[in-house]
Formats: structure tokens, C-alpha cells, sequence
């Protein structure tokens, strides 16, 4: 790991005038010393940072600091000025500045370095003595904390007492006064009271610096205020939730914060301060104090709303688009379970009853033991009715994914209605964000204390299930229904020179993020044409699994055919690629584009499109959702089918082997490396 900070890094004696000129300075440090890729993209980063909130902290601090991907590790770079520079902090302009830059993906020993930083600029005795420092060499091991901070001989007389104190006050401590010489002892039959307790949240968009500093200040302020305060860094550097018998104990919550709290429930039905992040670091001790006079009148929060499902684990920059990914990929992680049970049956009962099985009465009032019609008729029900839950359960899981349970009730209610108005798999998406935006909505209404208790059980299911419901029987149902038939008309019609354009995009699609995002919306546009299937959607179906097994066996070929291009823990995977591959599983190439990207995914995607073209071209059906070679049986034109997925393993394998081939640097990996992380494998298109 580089040293975060170096002499190169350093300027005692900066001479900008403005924080725009003083962020140039330093970030043109970085970029000579390899540590930043592009100077404008970087400072643009670095202002779009500042826009959200000045950086500048009482005591003659600015922090200007980002995330971006112009930064290939983390770094910081140092500057002292003699006149000052404004970074927008109530006390005055800034002598001494912090340029933080951290790469988007920042790891985690890097930027714990840099949340200790942080807390050190609380420390009257470091920012001292970086003021009174002479040296950058010095300067940058103090910084990193191999020297211990000490103020140098250079005539400056360290603070008085009385100006220590009022830099602790003005950083939000409070001084301690000091004990007296004799204390009397409480009596033995009177137990020492329990100290006051609170626990706190701190965050920043960033997750750098004003988190870590905030932390710094409560606890420091707490101490002088002889109260327990634990805090929860919300942080770039990850974070550990405070133990739930801590907080469960407490007497008081702080939030002070700029980006959602996260898993804020937690904290409820307990006094509660909330602030931004800068108050924490600037009025720790009037935080403190807030809290106790809440305590004191019995002040409590109300219940706060627990994060759906799919965004706990959000990261504080996730956008709007980011976060519909999420919830539509929820619905689709559910229903792909029926989709393979129901298809799966679905697609037995035609190989063992032939394709007038679904005339076949039902098996409740007619069944023979002993006729493979019964059989492949009982099959084909079973199948129907949990073919029947795809649309629903896509609907309503997707409302799951935003509002948490309270969606499940009018997500599967809009999920039925879209089959009731044959708006099918599209009315079963628009459905659940439907159900989602108006469960969200109903939670944002503030509901008097007494009813709150029923509102998860009975009001929020039946307010939200009449919306819904009257949003899909007469506003957007049948609209959706006409886009549907039309969807499906194409399909049917689907030939030549079209066919075969869809099926190299659909390909393309499946072999890109190798079980991703965009893999899966091929996928189940796939499998939401099996709900109504005619000859273009069973052609579209066949094109979408034979293009997803190609990442797998392609990768397995190659390391078969040129292994020495691959280390030994990929040729190892390279065998369970073969079945993987075989078996339409496409994530079984993921360890291999984790280890290489630029080389593996266009190769595997070239492939992938080859395949579903060729699919189209020959006119292959599939009536199964899943199953690889598995369920080659059930496919319209087999052999043709197979000659497809082997021309596009070719294309693929040659592809790989090709570019691995013509790297400029050979791969100096010893052949029994590990293959990087992030090889997981999922059951999924």
C-alpha cells in the first residue's frame, strides 16, 4: 500500500488566493506524482463536492476532498497559507487545507487512514504543530503518524490554558473543570448514579472527513460533559452498527448527518436530536445538551420507517436510476423461482403428452393412473397454476423491494389485475412501482399516535390496494394491454432479416453483465413472452438461453485449448465452467471477466450475439424457461440449436484466446495464483 501523503505532497507555503486555485495546487501535486489521471475531471469532482456543502471548519481548517475516478488511490495533499483562504467556515478563512482525494472504489485500510486524519484535525496539538511545522518531509510523516506531534522551535510560544480551552469549545468540547484535591465518599448504601447515555450516527455525502471529524467531537464533548456517547460512523470505510443492547440502553440518539441514516429505525421511541454533520462537529456540546433536556421533558421520536429491503445496503450517491434497478431486479429475483418450476412442468407435460395436452380436462375430475396423458396433463396444470403466480409475484415483489411488507399486499392485487385486463408482464411492472410509490406516499402522512398500531395491518393495505386498483382497472390497464398485444403481434411476426437483429441484441444483452442488470431484462422480456406463447416468443425464448450458456463454455474451451493464457485457479474454474455453461448458468463466467474484463466480456458478447442470431435464423423454439442441454428435447430444430451455441463458443473461445494472445505485457502472475474476488456464482439467467 503507497504512503498516503509524501514530501512531494506537501507545500508550507501555498500561495493561492482563492479555494479554487488553492484545490489547482495541490491536485497538480497529485497528478506529478501519478496519483491523479486527469486534472480537470478531478477538480471538477472536487467543486461538484464543495457545491454540496462548504468544506471549510472553525479552527482555520479547509477540507476540500471527493470521491472520482480520476484517482487511482487514495491521497492527500497538504498546503499552509500565511494569508488565509475562504473555504466558507463561520470562524474565517483557512490556513491550513487538506486536498482529499479518494478513488470511487476506495479501499477500506486507505480510507481508515483517512477517517483517523480526520478525527486528528480535532487535536489542538496536531493542528499546532502542523502550523508551526518547517519541514515537508516532517510535515507528511506527522500527517501520517509516524512522528508524534510536537510544535517545532521556532519562537512560537505554545497556547495558554485559557485559549486551549477555547479552542476545545469552539471545536465542541467543552473544558473539564478540574477535580478537587479531596473527595467525599458516597455512602456505602447509596449506589453511584449511572452515567447519561447516548448513542449517535454521523455522516457525510463524501464518507471522509466531516463524518469521522463529527465522531471525534461528540465523544471529546461527551467526556467533558461526564456522558457516554457511542458513536456509528457511517462512513466511506464501511460501517459496524453499534451493538443493539447499546442502543437499547441509551437515554438519547444524535443524527447528525447529510445523507440517510441508515437502518434509522433502530433508534426509535428514544429523545432524538438530528442535525446536519457540520453541527455535529461545531456544537457537540449544544447537541448534548439538546438531548438531555428532551430526556428530561420525555421527548421521543416517532417510529421511523424501516429502509425497504433493497436499499439497506445503498450506498449514500445511489441515484434514482440506481435504485430502480434494484427494485425492479427484486421482483425479477422472485419470480424467476416460478418461472423455472412452472416452465419446467409446463414443458415436460408437452414432451410427454405432445402439444394438445393443454385440452386435456382437469385431473381433479379425470385422472388415470396408469395413462401418460393423465400424467403429462397433471404435470401441465401444476405447471399453469405456478406459471399463473409469475406476473403477480413479479408485481408485488418489486413493491416489496420499495416499500418493504407494506407493498406485498397491493403489489400482488395490481399484479393480478394485470393479468384480469391481459396487460401481462409489462402491467405487472408498472403495477408494482405503482403499488410501491403509493405504500411510500401513505408512509410520509404524519398518523396520530393511537393509530399507528393498525396502520401497517389495515390501512395502509386497504388505501393502497384502492389506489392501485382503480389506477390499473381505469387508467393505465388497458393502454398497457394494447402496448402488450402489440409486443406480442411483433413477435409473431417476427422474420428474417428483423429475427435475427433481435436475436443478436438480446445476445449481446445476456452476455454483457454475465447475470447482471441488463442479462436479466433480456431475460425476463424472454420469459414474459412464454405467458402468451406464440412462434416469435418461443424463438425469442430459445435465443436467450442458448446466448447465455455461450460465457461459460466458451471460457471453459479456452482453458482447455490454451491453458497456459489462463492461471491455475482459472483452469480450475474452467472445469466447472463446462457445466456451468451447460446448464445456462451465465455467472459461471463471471471469475474469469472479474480477472480480465476488457479481454473476456467483448469476446463472450461477440459470441453471445452470434448465437442468438443464428438461433433466429434457423427458427429454434423453447418452451422451457431454464434447463441448458438439459430440456434440448423440447427445442424446435435441436440440432440446429446445438450448431448454434457451439458456432458461438467458437467465436467466443477464439476471441479470448486471440486477445490474450496479443497483450502487449505478459501476464506475471505465478500460475497458481488466486483468481481475484467476486466469483459468486447465482442460479440465474
Amino acid at each position: 500500500m503507497s504512503e498516503l501523503i509524501t514530501a512531494e505532497l506537501v507545500d508550507l507555503d501555498l500561495s493561492a488566493e482563492t479555494k479554487d486555485a488553492a484545490a489547482r495546487a495541490l491536485a497538480e501535486r497529485m497528478v506529478a506524482a501519478g496519483r491523479v489521471t486527469d486534472l480537470a475531471g478531478f477538480l471538477a469532482d472536487v467543486a461538484a463536492r464543495e457545491a454540496q456543502m462548504p468544506t471549510g471548519l472553525d479552527g482555520g481548517i479547509g477540507i476540500p476532498h471527493c470521491r472520482s475516478t480520476h484517482v487511482t488511490e487514495p491521497t492527500l495533499a497538504f498546503g499552509r497559507s500565511a494569508a488565509g483562504i475562504d473555504f466558507g467556515a463561520p470562524d474565517g478563512p483557512a490556513d491550513l487545507i487538506f486536498l482529499i482525494a479518494a478513488p470511487a472504489g476506495g479501499d477500506a485500510d486507505h480510507l481508515s487512514i483517512l477517517s483517523t486524519l480526520a478525527r486528528q484535525l480535532m487535536d489542538e496539538t496536531f493542528t499546532g504543530a502542523l502550523r508551526s511545522a518547517t519541514e515537508a518531509e516532517r510535515t507528511a510523516a506527522l500527517i501520517r503518524g509516524d512522528e508524534e506531534p510536537a510544535l517545532e522551535q521556532t519562537g512560537a510560544e505554545p497556547e495558554p490554558a485559557a485559549e486551549t480551552a477555547d479552542m476545545a469549545t469552539a471545536a465542541g468540547a467543552t473544558a473539564a473543570p478540574e477535580p478537587p484535591a479531596e473527595t467525599t465518599a458516597a455512602p456505602a448504601d447509596q449506589p453511584t448514579p449511572a452515567p447519561f447515555r447516548i448513542v449517535a450516527v454521523t455522516s457525510c455525502p463524501t464518507g471522509i472527513a466531516h463524518t469521522y471529524m463529527a465522531a471525534e467531537s461528540l465523544e471529546q464533548a461527551g467526556k467533558a460533559a461526564g456522558v457516554e456517547v457511542a458513536v456509528e460512523t457511517q462512513g466511506s470505510a464501511g460501517f459496524q452498527r453499534l451493538d443493539p443492547q447499546l442502543v437499547a440502553d441509551a437515554d438519547g440518539v444524535i443524527f447528525a448527518h447529510d445523507v440517510e441514516v441508515r437502518d434509522k429505525e433502530r433508534f426509535a421511541g428514544k429523545p432524538t436530536v438530528d442535525v446536519g454533520v457540520k453541527a455535529g462537529i461545531g456544537r457537540a456540546a449544544d447537541l448534548i445538551a439538546e438531548v438531555r433536556r428532551k430526556a428530561a421533558l420525555g421527548e421521543v421520536s416517532a417510529p421511523a420507517r424501516a429502509a425497504a429491503p433493497m436499499d439497506k445496503d445503498a450506498e449514500p450517491g445511489d441515484g434514482f436510476a440506481t435504485r430502480l434497478r434494484k427494485w425492479l431486479m427484486t421482483g425479477v429475483s422472485y419470480m424467476v423461482p416460478f418461472v423455472a418450476a412452472g416452465g419446467l412442468l409446463i414443458a415436460l407435460a408437452f414432451a410427454i403428452g405432445g402439444y394438445t395436452i393443454n385440452k386435456a380436462p382437469s385431473v381433479a375430475d379425470h385422472f388415470l393412473w396408469t395413462e401418460s396423458t393423465s400424467w403429462a396433463a397433471l404435470l401441465f396444470q401444476i405447471g399453469t397454476v405456478a406459471f399463473g403466480f409469475l406476473v403477480p409475484v413479479l408485481a408485488g415483489f418489486i413493491a416489496y423491494g420499495m416499500a418493504d411488507r407494506p407493498g406485498l399486499v397491493p403489489g400482488f392485487v395490481g399484479g393480478a389485475i394485470a393479468l384480469t385486463v391481459n396487460a401481462g408482464f409489462l402491467g405487472g411492472l408498472i403495477a408494482g412501482l405503482l403499488a410501491g410509490a403509493v405504500v411510500m406516499a401513505i408512509q410520509r402522512v404524519r398518523i396520530p399516535a393511537p393509530l399507528r398500531g393498525i396502520m401497517p395491518v389495515v390501512v395502509i393495505p386497504l388505501l393502497s390496494s384502492v389506489v392501485v386498483g382503480f389506477l390499473m382497472f381505469l387508467v393505465v390497464g388497458k393502454p398497457i394491454a394494447a402496448l402488450q398485444k402489440g409486443l406480442t403481434d411483433w413477435l409473431s411476426g417476427l422474420t428474417g432479416a428483423n429475427a435475427v437483429i433481435l436475436g443478436a441484441l438480446l445476445g449481446l444483452m445476456m452476455c454483457f453483465d454475465l447475470g447482471g442488470p441488463l442479462n436479466k431484462v433480456a431475460y425476463a422480456f424472454a420469459v414474459g413472452g412464454l405467458a402468451n406463447p406464440n412462434a416469435g416468443s418461443l424463438k425469442v425464448m430459445a435465443a436467450v438461453m442458448a446466448a447465455g450458456m455461450v460465457p461459460p463454455l466458451a471460457m471453459a474451451l479456452a482453458t482447455t485449448v490454451r491453458g497456459r493464457l489462463f492461471t491455475k485457479a482459472e483452469r480450475e474454474n474452467g472445469k466447472a465452467a463446462w457445466v456451468l455453461g451447460a446448464s445456462f448458468i451465465t455467472e459461471g463466467a463471471i471469475p474469469f471477466a472479474a480477472a480480465d474484463p476488457l479481454r473476456v466480456i467483448p469476446s463472450a458478447m461477440a459470441g453471445g450475439a452470434v448465437t442468438g442470431a443464428l438461433s433466429m435464423a434457423f427458427g429454434c423454439t423453447l418452451r422451457a424457461p431454464h434447463g441448458g442441454i438439459f430440456v434440448v428435447p423440447l427445442i424446435g430444430q435441436p440440432l440446429l440449436y446445438l450448431l448454434a451455441i457451439a458456432v458461438g463458443t467458437g467465436v467466443s473461445t477464439a476471441l479470448v484466446i486471440l486477445l490474450k494472445g496479443l497483450r502487449k505485457r505478459p501476464d506475471t502472475r505465478p500460475a497458481d495464483s488466486p483468481a481475484p474476488d467476486g466469483a459468486g456464482v447465482t442460479v440465474a439467467a
